[in-house]
């Protein structure tokens, strides 16, 4: 194993503080931005690696965000995208090793393939059957999942809701609404339901939360019926309601039926909505969301936080936060 590889055991990532000193006023970061200036010095063969992999991964803001972190941290670490063909985990690991990369974020399709390769994964990790960020500990390669946290430091920037106690819905089930679950039961959530087509599913993913967790059929375009009945009920008790279905993805903030997950009528008026779509910017359920004056928020606060876990994890370092969300915001406003 060459000189260099080994890394300090990490400690986990702290939640972001985004309060002011005094505790007493809330301070969105994301409000002031500046061009991030590149502080790193020259390449060289002390240059530590970090890459994504996935298949496609040409799309991913990965390398955005991390290479902004490194830029404004001045870590003399790069960045880079490798495009791993689904099925090559196992390669893509052993390349870690033999070419002494420091730290690896991994994107669909291959986080649970890369959690059954790696050396060991957390307990979190382990729980959800899916990895995106290996971090090299005493020269073995470790699986965590930064998302479920991810999602709940974006919160706490946008909102400011600690979900202790809180009533939750989601809806979906896949690997993100799973992590969404996972943490906010970790978090004190007093209940999460799940809803989703696949009642099957929505159960899996709902167990993610314990006894907290309930699962619930969901049936797009128009509720009606006894199951869809409990949801709406579900809806209007809710203090958060996460958007984790790829609905509302198309780009449109125009409000057709085809473009929403649920009525927005049935979600309470004191909630708040999270869409974990971050491009558009503004998904239709969010438009109709601020049209009542329900606090609504996209996915890009989950994206940008999950990642700087990960630049934490590999450096021990403190992530730039709105170096990050600013490098984002300009990557996607070219898309």
């Amino acid at each position: 194993m060459r000189a260099g590889y080994l890394v300090p055991t990490p400690s986990p990532p702290r939640r972001p503080n985004f309060r002011q000193h005094d505790g007493s006023v809330w301070t969105r970061i994301w409000a002031v931005a500046e061009p991030t200036i590149d502080r790193r010095p020259p390449m060289s063969g002390a240059t530590r690696l970090a890459a994504v992999i996935g298949d496609p991964v040409r799309h991913s803001l990965s390398p955005t965000l991390l290479g902004a972190a490194f830029a404004e941290t001045g870590l003399d670490w790069t960045y880079v995208a490798l495009e791993v063909a689904d099925g090559s985990a196992r390669g893509a690991l052993d390349g870690m090793r033999a070419l002494g990369i420091s730290g690896l974020s991994v994107t669909m399709p291959h986080k649970a393939a890369v959690a059954a390769e790696v050396d060991r994964c957390t307990d979190d990790a382990t729980a959800l059957g899916a990895v995106n960020c290996v971090v090299v500990e005493e020269g073995q390669l470790v699986g965590y999942n930064t998302d479920g946290e991810g999602f709940l430091d974006g919160l706490a920037h946008d909102s400011g809701m600690d979900v202790t106690g809180r009533r939750v819905v989601v809806l979906g089930a896949g690997g993100a609404a799973r992590a969404v679950v996972q943490a906010l039961a970790g978090a004190g959530a007093s209940e999460v339901v799940v809803a989703n087509r696949t009642l099957a599913r929505a159960e899996e993913a709902a167990a993610m939360a314990g006894s907290a967790g309930r699962a619930l059929e969901l049936s797009l375009g128009h509720p009606g019926g006894r199951l869809e009945g409990a949801l709406a009920d579900a809806l209007g008790d809710a203090e958060l309601v996460v958007n984790a279905t790829s609905v509302g993805m198309g780009g449109s903030s125009e409000m057709s039926t085809i473009d929403l997950p649920v009525d927005p009528a049935l979600i309470g008026a004191g909630s708040v909505v999270v869409d974990l779509i971050y491009h558009p910017a503004e998904t239709a359920l969010m438009a109709a969301m601020r049209i009542r004056g329900i606090e609504a928020y996209g996915g890009l606060s989950m994206l940008v936080c999950q990642a700087a876990r990960a630049f934490t994890l590999w450096t021990g370092v403190e992530a730039p936060l709105l170096a990050m969300h600013t490098a984002a915001q300009a990557s996607l406003a070219s898309r």
